[in-house]
């Protein structure tokens, strides 16, 4: 599927300021790879970045588009459809805080102008609203003020905080707190406290859900100063990794039920361990240096960039099923693990001369997803917790929400890795790939 795409790649050179793959290639090496390899450069990340943000825009509407049901894993639009997407639902939260960290990488105040005027809308919205009537009549936007599962607030919400804390957009406080409620005290958990559903099987846990929850819960404990939030992050985090984490292959499962709890096939599916894997970061992100559960946090993210790394593909990307390489390369996976190394480069969790390359040659296959319209291919739609491979692998893969909030945050991290003062990029005879601390 991604040699396919390498026919139109001479467009997106031009847009990203980029070199195809054929006129990167080491010169005495002999080497034909299939994506660029080497190290991306500013200018281009900003390129990809503003076109994918237009990309965004044309389709997330102010007038009349939050009047559509939400958005959730199992209800995306079809591979044929463009429609405006819903801007309220857990896929635009992860945009809004792409759009956060785009603004903070580029300095650039057009993405964090997409965040305000949105979240002014829906400041004016609530403004006039009455109750029941509103909730009744104003389709997704109901869930502003009533949310009903973690879909409904959590990523929103922490894009919320993530906008507050930077100073973008009008006060959505009240918003903030009733998502608190909700999370802390609302939804449904099992009786070690650990978030979950009641579908498909009773007393599920699913992957996704570390996402719809922990970097909410880690940004209150940052916007509060309130330790009971980072407590309840760290523990989700690590519940959720005692039921879901497979030591041995450094992965998490898709999702786990009460039931049949000790004899359940793994499905190792890419969103899942990207969804898990950005819930680390985050939570490290903010969590106090003495915290007593760091450590093991750390030492969890470490087991899980090896098993990342070591499931990579040749064309830098990941594949829906992370250990089936006949499985497709799916492109929101490989953004959002892009995305997680690299701050954890960044941040000294993990080591740069081993992982530094890994999140480039990502977000170097991600960007042979994106054309020079910004429309990002091979994303997985919406998908549920399933009890077999053929419907993890059936999933359809196309221009899809889900894979534009992890790529704006991938390629603000590799901004801020191109510019980060205790990192450097090595040139090295035959060209591979190479980043040291200074």
């Amino acid at each position: 599927m991604l040699r396919n795409l390498l026919a139109t790649l001479g467009a997106l050179a031009i847009v990203t300021g980029a070199a195809t793959a054929q006129d990167t290639q080491p010169a005495d090496s002999g080497a034909h790879y299939p994506v660029r390899y080497q190290a991306p450069t500013v200018q281009q990340i900003t390129s990809v970045l503003n076109h994918v943000r237009m990309s965004i825009e044309a389709r997330s509407i102010i007038s009349g588009a939050a009047e559509v049901g939400p958005t959730t894993e199992v209800d995306s639009p079809s591979p044929q459809q463009e429609p405006r997407w819903n801007l309220v639902s857990y896929p635009m939260g992860v945009i809004y805080a792409g759009m956060v960290a785009a603004a903070d990488a580029t300095g650039d105040k057009a993405f964090a102008d997409f965040d305000a005027k949105r979240f002014q809308y829906f400041a004016d919205q609530l403004a006039q609203s009455d109750g029941p009537a509103f909730e009744s009549k104003r389709g997704s936007l109901r869930f502003l003020l009533k949310p009903n599962s973690l879909d409904a607030c959590g990523a929103i919400g922490s894009a919320f905080i993530k906008a507050r804390r930077a100073n973008i957009g009008p006060d959505l406080q009240p918003v903030i707190d009733r998502f608190a409620t909700y999370i802390r005290h609302g939804q449904f958990r099992l009786d070690d406290g650990t978030l979950a559903r009641q579908r498909p099987y009773a007393d599920s846990l699913w992957a996704d859900d570390t996402y719809m929850s922990i970097p909410f819960l880690s940004q209150m404990g940052a916007l509060t100063g309130k330790s009971e939030y980072f407590d309840d992050a760290a523990k989700q985090m690590t519940q959720f990794a005692a039921h879901l984490f497979v030591p041995s292959v450094g992965l998490f499962t898709h999702a786990w039920h009460q039931s049949n709890a000790d004899d359940q096939p793994r499905y190792f599916w890419g969103r899942a361990n990207g969804w898990c894997t950005m819930s680390l970061v985050e939570l490290l992100s903010v969590l106090p240096d003495d915290h007593p559960s760091r450590a093991d946090l750390i030492k969890l993210l470490r087991a899980n960039a090896q098993g990342i790394a070591s499931t990579q593909s040749g064309d830098g990307l990941w594949h829906q099923m992370l250990d089936r390489p006949d499985s497709y390369l799916e492109t929101s996976c490989s953004a959002m693990f892009s995305f997680a190394l690299a701050r954890a480069v960044n941040r000294g969790w993990l080591d740069a001369q081993t992982y530094g390359p890994v999140a480039v040659a990502g977000w170097n296959g991600v960007c042979s997803r994106i054309d020079s319209a910004g429309r990002i291919s091979g994303t997985c739609i919406g998908t549920s917790y399933a009890a077999d491979y053929v419907y993890y692998y059936s999933r359809p893969a196309a221009d899809d929400i889900h894979g534009y909030g992890p790529t704006l945050l991938a390629g603000a991290e590799m901004l801020q890795m191109l510019k980060n003062e205790h990192l450097k990029f090595v040139a090295l005879p035959r060209n591979p790939i190479y980043v040291e601390p200074k």
